[in-house]
């Protein structure tokens, strides 16, 4: 594909998308029904797309479409943004856009206006109402917030410390033409600088050397552990498990068999092979097995939420999320600490966790839970920001009385 031809693509996808599709099935669907395109092609199709959905109303606003939401003007502020030659890519050559039209080639030989320029620069690039929530939880920081997670986000890895040494993992990747460096948002953290694509296809992943994930959420987890002071003999119920990448690194620190459940069991279907290469046992529970195993000395509910801290990864997320789901999402959040409060033995701990940068799903939610469990106490609570150089966490450790 040439150039003007990913371009053409990517506003094909765009057109999907705004119309109320998902990102991840849109572009899946297109590379489906491309086979001319080639693993170049398809990555940076995706690249453009994710790129224009993380700036989607600054982008527009360049292109001096404030009013109206198009994929096509979009793409223009991108090309801009991006320093693109947008007279060759729209050339309607070669499967590329259509040639700028009179009022587009005016705009792009002035430059663009300064009006559409200072409507860029004030865009938050996220819908008004999740803005007003991140300006409540984080007044003096929300704009810096916003800002970032327009930007892409790093590329992650754990090292699994029961396998490697964080310098022996770096050494590993390099062998396979992957360039990695240690993190300092985390001990176990590597952030890939070169070769990210690479990356599943090194020895040190698929030996379990390292693993995929936010160097956040491996902060996260090494806070527990610290405040906790996991030992092997512990009983550890991850409860809201998903993929498993809290399951892994805790059962990598405490070297004990790990529980992890999910209300949709689907959501686990990777934890036995993910287990197997990074040398952890960790059982799957089903909704019928969790009284049989209660209690546990630490139950973990990674709760769903927004999203909104990881929102560079899912950028069509803050654009799709409504005021009514976000709302279902706080009673649901409710409803699991509850139940797997129950789950927690007497002096145990509850932890509660989210990737979210809004306080009515992380301290709020919390205050709320302990006012109707008194048995449970505040020992600790943590939160990390795209400032912090990763994705957005909330962590907060409650103590159950014995």
């Amino acid at each position: 594909m040439t150039p003007g031809a990913r371009i053409q693509a990517a506003i094909d996808c765009l057109d999907v998308i705004f119309d109320g599709a998902p990102a991840e099935k849109t572009l899946t669907g297109w590379a489906r029904r491309s086979r001319f395109a080639g693993s170049k092609d398809r990555a940076a199709v995706r690249d453009h797309v994710f790129d224009a959905l993380r700036c989607r109303d600054s982008y527009a606003a360049i292109a001096g479409d404030d009013s109206t939401l198009s994929a096509r003007s979009v793409m223009l502020g991108l090309c801009r943004d991006q320093n693109l030659p947008m007279a060759l890519l729209f050339s309607g050559e070669g499967h590329a856009p259509q040639p700028l039209t009179d009022e587009e080639q005016v705009w792009l030989d002035a430059g663009g206006t300064s009006t559409s320029e200072s409507l860029a620069r004030q865009c938050p690039d996220m819908q008004a109402w999740c803005f007003d929530k991140l300006q409540s939880a984080h007044p003096e920081t929300a704009v810096a917030i916003a800002k970032a997670l327009t930007s892409r986000a790093p590329v992650d890895l754990r090292a699994n410390l029961r396998k490697a040494s964080v310098a022996a993992a770096i050494a590993m990747l390099a062998d396979d033409g992957v360039s990695a460096q240690e993190c300092d948002v985390s001990n176990t953290a590597l952030r890939i600088v070169d070769g990210a694509r690479k990356v599943k296809n090194t020895k040190a992943y698929l030996d379990g050397f390292v693993e995929l994930q936010d160097a956040g959420s491996q902060a996260l987890i090494e806070a527990l552990i610290g405040q906790v002071q996991v030992q092997g003999s512990m009983r550890i119920l991850d409860f809201c498990a998903g993929g498993g990448g809290k399951s892994l690194a805790l059962a990598a620190h405490s070297g004990t068999t790990l529980f992890a459940h999910d209300a949709n069991a689907a959501r686990m279907k990777d934890i036995p092979e993910r287990a197997r290469r990074a040398g952890v046992v960790i059982e799957r529970l089903a909704r019928n097995d969790l009284a049989k195993k209660a209690p546990f000395d630490l139950t973990l509910c990674d709760v769903p939420c927004s999203g909104s801290g990881a929102w560079r990864r899912s950028p069509d997320a803050k654009w799709r999320l409504s005021e009514a789901q976000f709302s279902q999402l706080i009673e649901l959040q409710s409803n699991i600490l509850s139940e797997a409060s129950a789950l927690v033995r007497p002096g145990g701990i509850l932890a509660y966790a989210t990737c979210s940068l809004f306080s009515e799903e992380n301290e709020d939610q919390v205050t709320r839970f302990l006012k109707s469990a008194p048995e449970y106490e505040k020992i600790r609570q943590l939160s990390w920001s795209p400032l912090d150089g990763c994705d957005g966490f909330h962590l907060s450790i409650l103590h159950r009385a014995g």
